[in-house]
Order: C-alpha cells, then sequence, then structure tokens
C-alpha cells in the first residue's frame, strides 16, 4: 500500500476521533481498511510460508498450515 493512502487512513481516523465522518468518508475508510488488512494479510502468508524451523537436532523444516484455519 502506498504512503498517500496510509496517510489518508490516519487522517480519517484523526478527522473521526475530532468530530465525525460523513457517509462517503466513512465508506471510504472502510475500503481503505479492508485494501490494507488484505495486503497485511498477504504479506504475512508469505512472510509464514518462507519460514523454515530448526529442530535442536538440526533438521530444519517449513512451517506447515493447519487444517482447519479460524473463520473470519
Amino acid at each position: 500500500m502506498d504512503k498517500k493512502k496510509i496517510e489518508r487512513i490516519n487522517e480519517l481516523a484523526r478527522k473521526k476521533k475530532a468530530g465525525g465522518l460523513t457517509e462517503e468518508e466513512t465508506a471510504e475508510q472502510a475500503e481503505l481498511r479492508r485494501e490494507y488488512l488484505a495486503e497485511f494479510r498477504e504479506n504475512m502468508k508469505a512472510m509464514l510460508d518462507s519460514t523454515i524451523i530448526q529442530e535442536p537436532d538440526g533438521t530444519r523444516h517449513a512451517l506447515k498450515q493447519k487444517d482447519n484455519p479460524p473463520a473470519q
């Protein structure tokens, strides 16, 4: 996510705290947050997919995904 969008998220958060948002700004804030979280989750998944666990005996293995991930 580019810096301009993150600045807009913060601007809307400050405005909401100070006095309130219009319906359009509320919708914009929700969309920006959704986009930010989707990108965060994608980056976190990529990081975890590349993580290797080294056991005390020296063996190494990749992390495994749980069978039943929690519902969001």
